[in-house]
């Protein structure tokens, strides 16, 4: 459905978008994931034609988004982080007026505006003024605005900001419905949990480049193939630090803010031992656990240039 090849934009000498490479099939739940300014809005708008990309090539279906975006934009639905409303309209005669855009007649577009109004649970919300509506409300209108023209990708740049959870869990069910509808959907969030949830596949875009892709599932395979130890210490960190290097099944150490990450080779008896000499010399230990990983241990680690072990 999606496919991006050396795509580059750069403002002056700063380069937002570096070679980028990345394929989405039709179907996906993608989630795109990285630090503020890795590149991940400016990807977005070049995807939805809505900026001119400095090099590489992005194509929807078979359309060149960069040679053709306007017909690309047929096929696309997007929603950006910050949207505008119109408060002096009626949620109805909001959607109405987006679906009029595209030169539909009066009959198609009560049609489209009464199924979008239930698909995003506002039936009961359609004559009421958009400035009334809660931030969640009108988040889920704007999900209504971008699909009043039945495209067939959805690029949603953080469609859950600011939402309070019970939103967030009416967001997620409306997006694993549009799925099951067919649409591929393109996803940018912070809120990483959620995304390992929903999304099918993930990328991690820092300075610009995708780092790493996949499945949830095959990248933890990725990044934690070896084990790792995460001890937790009230002091003597660099002392436990040292020590843990002395023993040939530590291969490796990371120190962060009250914890140190210990790459490890061995078992279940061997951890045990490590911990015991850790006590014998006193070392103040508040806990001492493998890791089993989540997506944002990987986020951090990948985000940080740290090698993917």
């Amino acid at each position: 459905m999606l496919k991006i090849s050396g795509l580059v934009k750069k403002y002056g000498r700063f380069t937002a978008v570096d070679d980028l490479n990345l394929s989405v099939p039709e179907g996906e739940i993608f989630g795109f994931v990285g630090p503020n300014g890795a590149g991940k809005t400016t990807t977005m708008k070049i995807i939805c034609g809505l900026m001119a990309a400095d090099g590489g090539s992005v194509f929807v279906e078979d359309i060149d988004v960069v040679k053709n975006s306007r017909k690309a934009k047929e096929v696309i639905g997007y929603m950006p982080d910050f949207f505008g409303v119109y408060d002096d309209l009626k949620v109805t005669e909001y959607l109405d007026f987006y679906a009029s855009i595209y030169s539909m007649n009066v009959g198609e577009r009560k049609k489209i505006c009464n199924d979008l109004l239930e698909l995003v649970d506002l039936n009961d919300k359609r004559d009421a003024y958009v400035d009334s509506l809660s931030r969640g409300m009108k988040q889920r209108l704007c999900l209504a605005r971008s699909l009043v023209h039945n495209p067939r990708l959805l690029v949603l740049d953080e469609p859950a900001s600011g939402m309070d959870p019970r939103a967030r869990v009416e967001m997620k069910e409306i997006l694993r419905t549009l799925r099951e509808m067919g649409k591929t959907i393109v996803i940018s969030s912070h809120i990483l949990p959620e995304l390992s949830e929903l999304c099918t596949s993930i990328g991690i875009i820092d300075r610009g480049k995708i780092v790493i892709s996949g499945t949830v599932s095959d990248i933890m395979q990725q990044i934690y193939s070896k084990k790792y130890i995460k001890i937790r210490l009230s002091g003597k960190a660099a002392e436990a630090q040292r020590m843990l290097l002395e023993f040939p099944l530590i291969t490796s150490t990371r120190e962060g803010e009250g914890f140190i990450e210990a790459g490890f080779e061995g078992n279940d008896e061997d951890m045990s031992m490590i911990l015991k000499k850790l006590v014998k010399r006193d070392i103040p230990v508040i806990s001492f656990a493998q890791m089993d990983g989540n997506l944002e241990d990987v986020f951090m680690r990948v985000t940080k240039g740290e090698e993917a072990q």
